[in-house]
């Protein structure tokens, strides 16, 4: 983060507070919601910040390559650091737990997408939905 200030400034954005406790927030917590990083950054007593702010100084840590975001589920984006894109979401459809698997499991589903498609695809992005190991017993 030390050189946060000089990034933000060399694309037209100043370094604030709020982007400076949205980045330690989401560094902390590894993957969250907007939400999340909102009652992350609250202090007891103060008034919260905007879910607005955040979206916002998201966006901003966004353009900068620091920060980007995958859509575990149909609702609202889960944040994470950059460097954090190193494995692919799956989610249990039936008890809803998210876990993680190295992207090399799909090096070569991406490779038949640009093979075939000429597609380059950003398997970090998306979660992959099915049904967990404990679900399918049950099933």
């Amino acid at each position: 983060m030390s050189d946060l200030g000089t990034r933000l400034r060399a694309a037209g954005r100043r370094l604030t507070p709020q982007r400076q406790q949205v980045l330690a927030a989401v560094e902390e917590l590894g993957h969250a919601t907007p939400e999340q990083i909102v009652e992350a950054v609250s202090t007891e007593g103060e008034t919260p910040m905007a879910l607005s702010t955040v979206y916002r100084s998201l966006e901003a840590l966004q353009d900068l390559g620091l920060v980007s975001h995958t859509h575990v589920d149909h609702r609202v984006p889960s944040y994470h650091l950059t460097s954090h894109a190193t494995h692919i979401h799956v989610v249990c459809r039936q008890c809803g737990s998210v876990g993680e698997a190295p992207i090399a499991v799909a090096e070569e589903f991406v490779a038949r997408l640009d093979s075939s498609l000429g597609f380059e695809a950003d398997v970090t992005h998306a979660a992959i939905h099915g049904l967990c190991r404990t679900c399918r017993k049950q099933s």
